[in-house]
């Protein structure tokens, strides 16, 4: 029996095992309120338009969060932030149920986003405990895949559930939305007596400074991508705060570089085997968070009418999508075979033109039913393999003590590439379906559009990965080099065995 077969099979029924539940609620989270969004939407008095501004601002908050709550992990253990994170997010799905009103409302989704930071918080827990058992890389990416399977159902499982709950609770929506909030006060209670605490390198600072002019920097090139997308590319409200935001990069850098535990660790992401791989979260963003309504609103077009598009109603759309989510699934299971048999490098190459050849087919293929389908599969398996492998990837390629933040940083720049790919992707479509030179060819172009930029960003992903070291991300790399590399750039001893 193999050396990562036994301690994987144990944490599967421990660690691994409660986690699950984690990424299980968390997907419940992201699938259960859309199918009854313009319900909710009347119930708190707002239009379908402003109902947007909720997600916007969840967003917002997320990509705020994120790395501080990761970088206190690696401070002070991975399960204590894990434990105040899912509060949060169980004290704002709460307070959805209770509010009435449409600002109290975008308040408490805007801090349910919390949620976010779960799974960066999950994979650097895995790793911690893997780092001690000699097999951390591969344990990690084994458990990653699980982990997604569970993201994947839990958003499956939301997303059949959200209507369902709806109707038989007699159109009650404190009934209905107190379901997910239940799902996530019992998942804290999971956290706290099934999960281990993580060994984090004692004698850790906060670098405060670093992360205000990080948060600001994020404020400012994420206000601006909203503003994208209600106003137009016209508006200076658009330019100047994505410019600002890119000019505090500059003082941020400089008083990184001068603090001894940075809140970012230029010098780790400058690595070859760090770098490419946070690039790739944020072109993987492009379309894994802003293809899909994209994907639907053409998919429900009529081709009669507009020259394009399969006329599927809500119904058939909803099969689709969750077609598109068994791919996911299925990539993120055979992720971790292929990094055994071939690498973990080759895995996300492999995974990276999966995504690139499935919108690329778009292009020439969209006219029938089963076109469309192939081309979501084939995306799905390579979008699945990515999201499992690249939180641990970054974990793998982090040195000790600061798999938290590496981790999270992933979730970052994804999301920052969402929101710049979901605000130039509303201007493109915008502009190309209310173009009257015409229609049909412009609305067609528009999707075109979306689609080779969606498989642009995947193949120029996989070029970057080409530059990451072949031997990236396995256990002999991370465990016999990493934790020497670890010690050195640590401001503090190595962790301790148990």
């Amino acid at each position: 029996m193999s050396t990562d077969r036994v301690p994987f099979r144990t944490m599967a029924f421990g660690l691994v095992g409660f986690l699950f539940l984690v990424e299980l609620t968390s997907g419940i989270l992201q699938g259960y309120y859309v199918p009854i969004a313009t319900q909710i939407a009347g119930h708190i008095g707002a239009t379908t338009a402003d109902y947007n501004f909720t997600e916007a601002a969840q967003l917002l908050v997320s990509a705020l969060v994120v790395p501080v709550l990761a970088k206190l992990g690696d401070m002070f253990g991975h399960k204590r932030v894990l434990l105040a994170s899912t509060a949060v997010t169980a004290l704002a799905s709460w307070g959805m149920v209770a509010s009435g009103s449409f600002a109290g409302y975008l308040i408490a989704f805007a801090f349910q986003g919390f949620y976010v930071v779960w799974l960066p918080l999950e994979v650097a827990l895995i790793f911690d405990r893997g780092r001690r058992t000699g097999n951390s890389a591969s344990t990690t990416r084994r458990a990653a895949g699980l982990l997604v399977v569970a993201l994947e159902a839990g958003a499956i499982l939301g997303a059949l559930a959200g209507s369902r709950v709806f109707a038989a609770s007699g159109h009650s929506f404190p009934a209905t939305l107190a379901v997910p909030a239940a799902c996530v006060t019992l998942v804290f209670f999971a956290i706290l007596f099934g999960v281990r605490e993580s060994i984090p390198i004692p004698g850790r600072m906060l670098d405060g400074g670093g992360f205000v002019l990080l948060a600001l920097a994020l404020l400012f090139i994420t206000g601006g991508l909203t503003f994208l997308r209600l106003n137009g590319p016209g508006s200076w409200t658009v330019w100047v705060p994505i410019v600002l935001g890119l000019l505090i990069f500059i003082p941020f850098a400089r008083w990184e570089r001068r603090k001894t535990d940075p809140a970012i660790d230029l010098r780790m992401l400058a690595k070859p085997n760090m770098w490419p791989v946070q690039l790739t979260a944020g072109l993987f963003g492009i379309s894994v968070l802003g293809a899909q309504i994209p994907l639907s609103t053409f998919a429900a077009a009529d081709p009669a009418e507009l020259g394009y598009g399969l006329n599927l109603a809500a119904e058939a759309i909803s099969y689709l999508i969750g077609g598109y989510l068994v791919a996911l699934i299925v990539g993120a299971l055979l992720f971790p075979i292929l990094a055994r048999r071939a690498t973990p490098r080759t895995a996300l190459i492999v995974a990276s033109f999966f995504v690139a050849g499935g919108y690329l087919l778009f292009i020439p293929l969209h006219d029938q039913f089963w076109q469309v389908v192939l081309n979501m599969v084939i995306a799905g398996l390579g979008s699945g393999a990515l999201i499992a492998a690249l939180p641990s990837a970054a974990a793998a390629a982090a040195p000790a003590g600061r798999s938290g933040i590496a981790t999270g940083l992933t979730n970052t720049t994804k999301t920052i590439g969402g929101a710049f790919a979901s605000a130039v992707f509303g201007v493109i479509l915008h502009v190309g379906l209310t173009s009257t030179a015409s229609t049909s060819g412009a609305g067609l172009a528009a999707y075109i559009a979306v689609w080779s930029i969606c498989g642009a960003g995947a193949l120029v992903a996989a070029v970057l990965l080409f530059l990451v070291p072949k031997l990236a991300f396995s256990d002999s790399e991370v465990d016999l080099v990493g934790d020497a590399v670890g010690a050195a750039d640590s401001p503090a001893a190595d962790i301790p065995a148990d």
